[in-house]
């Protein structure tokens, strides 16, 4: 008996690689995933005498802060990693990929709900909401990246080559905060403390990583939990990469991206599980 051939085979009976039909939806409505970004990012600085300018002032002015309290006040001396290096700096290259990581999370965790009527009137693919909020956020941490690297060009008088490896490390925060955004977001359609339940973690997650702090002044019971937190490995990454001329660990990036990977796949199958039924909820 002959085989039937591909063609002869239906559709839903063919073996689809897991996340094709994801990254078919991206590239068919890339189109509308660059509208939303723009849309997005125009939004936020609507009205607003300064414009896109407060995507810099924000963190600059967070940053001031940080650097009063720790070096003025309390004249916290700068941890090994930062030795011969501006602190200042050094504080700033840390917190770009958290800034992008938490800034995408906290907007994302409300997404569906803003969006209702996309949702329940239209055939509208919500998976993507929380990819144009990254992308979003992304144009305002680029330009506070360009600032980190202005920085670096006039404290070291150079910029370093290892700045090439910054993609991987932007592709891995986009992943963990993609799929987090997708559980987040889904549980806030049915669960609306979901939102608020983000913001309490957020500062504990700040905190459990080595932003303000250096990895070797955590407790010891507390240096497993710095280990395991995917953002460590990024967050010295940056640093690594932008100040010290050196290339990541990419034994510990590895496991920063796999633990990222698997949320990432996580969270697309809990809100394709979920997003059955927005239209009903919504």
């Amino acid at each position: 008996m002959l085989l039937p051939s591909i063609a002869a085979v239906p559709a839903r009976n063919r073996f689809r690689l897991p996340g094709t039909m994801f990254l078919r939806v991206l590239v068919q409505r890339r189109n509308l995933i660059g509208q939303l970004v723009r849309r997005d990012f125009e939004q936020r600085f609507v009205g607003s005498v300064a414009g896109w300018v407060w995507a810099l002032i924000h963190p600059l002015v967070m940053l001031g802060v940080w650097v009063f309290v720790f070096k003025v006040c309390l004249r916290v001396p700068p941890p090994p990693s930062a030795a011969n290096k501006s602190f200042v700096v050094w504080l700033f290259c840390g917190h770009l990929p958290w800034l992008l990581f938490s800034e995408t999370l906290q907007r994302s965790s409300t997404t569906m709900v803003d969006h209702a009527n996309l949702i329940t009137k239209t055939v509208f693919p919500s998976e993507i909401l929380p990819i144009t909020l990254f992308l979003s956020t992304l144009i305002s941490n680029s330009m506070a990246m360009l600032l980190a690297v202005a920085g670096v060009l006039v404290t070291e008088g150079r910029i370093y080559p290892t700045m090439l490896a910054l993609p991987i490390l932007v592709l891995i925060v986009f992943l963990l905060a993609t799929g987090l955004s997708w559980i987040a977001s889904s549980l806030q359609v049915y669960l609306r403390d979901t939102a608020q339940f983000v913001m309490v973690l957020l500062p504990v997650w700040f905190w459990s990583t080595p932003l303000l702090l250096d990895e070797s002044a955590f407790p010891a019971w507390a240096k497993a939990v710095v280990r395991w937190n995917p953002l460590t490995a990024v967050v010295r990454g940056y640093r690594q990469t932008m100040l010290l001329n050196r290339w990541p660990d990419w034994g510990d990036l590895g496991i920063s991206a796999g633990l990222s990977i698997a949320v990432f796949v996580i969270g697309g199958l809990f809100f394709r599980r979920l997003k059955r039924g927005f239209a009903d909820v919504l």
